[in-house]
């Protein structure tokens, strides 16, 4: 049996519990441990942001490093010269099934659910990189499995152990700003115009083949490993799949986010191989028990929301701030960032009496999981949280793609309005890939 293979039917069923899940799961160990035993863990990627996640967790046993490109792998296996090599994460996973107990995947986009899907089939445990999928539907499969094999899982928003954002989520939740109806997301960077550059073969070190993936087979394009993949369709998810899972995470975390109903977004003209250099994505939220309906509005490259320039200092001084967020209440205002947050306006809330501490320190985002793996403790962005997270985000991409605003139907995983963005919601997996 194909350990990727899921049928339709039995998805659905599945996912209408996982959607009404809260954000904490707990977790179980694969095979018996207590809380001094390392882990014996199996990495997929092994160089960029692989390879800060795998200093991580180094302080485990590093049993097997998988990377399709053999300078990459080499580099790696001579700070761990134990561990096992592969270029396929199938294999790895096949022949060391009885070794392994988790697996960390922190490969490029479309990579995230193959490899993650598999260990989690075979009972691992698995960190995953952001963005928990490179489609909407793997982000549900990944969650379903996570709660059906009852798993430890987190997803590599590393920010969301910070304490600056425990700060934030207290202040909203305890009413600081009284009831938000709308929250701006913002960020610069633009992960964009990818195009392929054919005619040149893929270097030795380098198995294209491999690096495709479940992807449409194409000849190797120059320029798009090891980073530059996330401008394309086919392997990354552009700016919004990057980096919102980092910035929208504060706003789902502090307004118990989870499923929009409709998405709608703006850019330039849809190119079929390259994301787009800005977007602004509109995410409608309904009402969540006694919080009221949320519009979340994200923007990318060099859009910005409006509402920025009249925010000003104490002083009467423009308000100078980077990436982040603003959460618009009834009562006032809150801007953040990864490290910072301000109430607004400032002389309002001088003499506020922020509410005390509640959500506790992390022990770090990646010794949170290690600790899951080892204990069933909670992980406070598995992928049921960070499913729901992730699947908002990439809707923005369908939305963009389509066309049109989008009405979804998140219980049945249905776009209800577009046909068309079915293609989008679950692509064509190359065969052998299937999950």
């Amino acid at each position: 049996m194909n350990p990727l293979r899921i049928t339709r039917r039995s998805f659905l069923k599945a996912t209408a519990a996982t959607a009404a899940a809260g954000p904490f799961v707990r977790a179980h160990t694969a095979r018996a441990q207590d809380a001094g035993e390392k882990l014996n863990i199996a990495v997929v990627g092994t160089q960029n942001q692989a390879w800060w996640n795998i200093t991580q967790i180094a302080d485990e046993n590093i049993v097997a490093l998988c990377d399709v490109d053999a300078n990459y792998l080499a580099r790696a296996g001579e700070q761990f010269p134990g561990a096992a090599r592969y270029r396929d994460f199938r294999i790895m996973l096949e022949k060391e099934e009885k070794k392994i107990d988790a697996v960390l995947v922190a490969a490029p986009d479309h990579i995230h659910a193959p490899a993650s899907v598999m260990a989690m089939r075979l009972g691992k445990h698995v960190y995953c990189e952001k963005p928990l999928a490179h489609s909407v539907w793997e982000t549900r499969l990944m969650a379903k499995l996570a709660r059906e094999k009852n798993l430890a899982t987190q997803l590599g928003t590393q920010i969301h152990a910070g304490g600056n954002y425990r700060r934030v989520v207290e202040l909203i939740q305890s009413g600081a700003i009284g009831p938000v109806r709308q929250v701006h997301v913002w960020c610069n960077k633009s992960w964009s115009n990818g195009r392929y550059k054919f005619g040149s073969s893929a270097p030795a070190h380098l198995d294209w083949d491999l690096w495709l993936g479940p992807s449409a087979k194409r000849p190797y394009s120059e320029g798009v490993h090891p980073a530059n993949w996330r401008r394309y369709w086919d392997w990354g998810t552009g700016t919004l799949g990057d980096m919102a899972c980092h910035h929208m995470d504060l706003a789902h975390w502090a307004l118990d986010l989870r499923h929009p109903t409709n998405v709608r977004a703006l850019g330039p003209a849809v190119h079929e191989v390259g994301t787009p250099d800005g977007m602004i994505v509109h995410y409608e939220h309904p009402a969540r028990g006694d919080k009221p309906p949320v519009n979340v509005t994200w923007y990318d490259g060099p859009n910005r929301p409006s509402i920025l320039q009249a925010l000003r200092t104490k002083d009467g001084a423009p308000l100078q701030w980077g990436d982040g967020q603003i959460f618009v209440g009834d009562e006032g205002m809150l801007i953040a960032d990864y490290g910072r947050h301000l109430l607004l306006p400032e002389e309002k809330f001088a003499d506020y009496a922020r509410p005390e501490p509640y959500i506790p320190d992390s022990i770090g985002h990646h010794a949170e999981w290690i600790v899951a793996c080892k204990t069933g403790s909670a992980t406070t962005c598995n992928f049921d949280y960070s499913g729901a997270l992730t699947e908002t985000v990439l809707l923005g991409n369908v939305a963009f793609r389509v066309g049109r605003a989008l009405q979804w139907d998140a219980a049945n995983l249905k776009v209800t309005n577009a046909p068309e963005a079915d293609q989008y919601i679950r692509p064509e997996f190359r065969q052998g890939w299937e999950l």
